[in-house]
């Protein structure tokens, strides 16, 4: 399971540079074939140093990391929602990814041109966030002309979904994304239909670079978002740039390891046994009978399997097992 975070951002903030830091991080091709198939997608290893201590533990041939997927996206420029620019493409290639870290330019640096001619983050991070408003708003307003008919003639479901559409016009129409609002259950089903930029995930890459200063503290509190402050000339904080973009995306590592390889696999927080062991091959989910599962350190405190089995460490789950992060698992089916 590989899920994408979309770089974003204005032009020259440091997107390009920031993935190419990223992708050199990236995971062998052999592991995931897919990783070659666009030049602007990468597929990256999430940092994690259980799966090395378990690969210690186990003597395995092979260590397999989590990984999370990168996509470069277009700069974007003011207008972006009307065409201007890349406009299209930049929003049409948001639409494919499950997630925005969204680049801005912190650093002060003359050789490179701002595209508003000063570094202002705070106006920056507004832009860009207009524009997917901006963009969301027609999103909403071309479904709400679509079901008029329907909510002349009174029908229930329709005038439910206009009530909804109507406070995303109002709050998109003022800047505010979607993902700010409160929604029902219910109600999320509807507003997931209509893929809006704006209820994607979203986290704040500070570009603070070696010719600036660390300011990115003094409106830290404003974002509203996680944020992460980078270097990526000299590629600092990448690691934790990539292990909070797996927290974004509402995602958690458990383990497989033994002689031939050790693993880390991902799976959504909240997953049960069934839905983790298709993980690794889609007939554990209907075949699955159970698992023996026992947490990484406590496997690597017991010295071995076989001690971890005598003194009662070692747990068979059943069917509505909830996964934790950390477990190290053999599926039974």
């Amino acid at each position: 399971m590989s899920l994408a975070i979309g770089i974003v951002g204005l032009p020259n903030v440091g997107k390009s540079t920031l993935f190419n830091a990223l992708t050199k991080k990236g995971v062998p091709a052999e592991n995931y074939p897919f990783c070659t198939i666009d030049p602007s997608v990468g597929i990256v290893a999430v940092p994690d140093p259980r799966l090395e201590k378990l690969s210690v533990f186990s003597q395995s041939a092979k260590t397999i990391p989590a990984a999370v997927e990168f996509v470069d996206i277009a700069g974007l420029v003011k207008g972006a929602a009307q065409g201007e620019g890349l406009g299209n493409q930049f929003l049409a290639h948001i639409r494919e990814v499950d997630a925005i870290a969204q680049v801005v330019r912190v650093f002060e640096d003359k050789s490179v041109i701002h595209v508003a001619n000063r570094v202002d983050p705070l106006d920056d991070i507004t832009v860009i966030n207009f524009e997917l408003a901006l963009a969301d708003l027609e999103t909403v307003k071309k479904r709400r002309a679509g079901i008029m008919k329907d909510v002349k003639r009174a029908d229930k479901e329709a005038l439910v979904e206009e009530g909804i559409l109507v406070r995303l016009e109002k709050a998109l129409g003022a800047g505010q994304p979607a993902r700010e609002l409160a929604f029902h259950p219910e109600e999320k089903t509807v507003i997931k239909s209509l893929h809006l930029l704006t209820m994607k995930p979203i986290l704040y890459v500070l570009n603070i670079s070696s010719a600036s200063e660390n300011v990115a503290h003094d409106f830290e509190k404003q974002l509203g978002a996680p944020m992460v402050e980078i270097d990526p000339i000299f590629e600092t904080n990448l690691d934790q740039l990539i292990k909070v973009s797996y927290e974004l995306l509402g995602l958690m590592t458990f383990f497989t390891t033994g002689a031939d390889e050790t693993r880390a696999w991902t799976v959504p927080k909240g997953a049960i046994a069934p839905e983790a062991g298709a993980a690794i091959n889609g007939d554990f989910r209907e075949r699955f009978i159970r698992a023996e599962v026992i947490n990484w350190q406590t496997l690597l405190n017991s010295g071995s399997y076989a001690v971890a089995r005598e003194k009662g460490l070692l747990r068979t789950e059943g069917r509505d097992y909830v996964v934790k992060d950390g477990d190290v698992i053999e599926f039974k089916i």
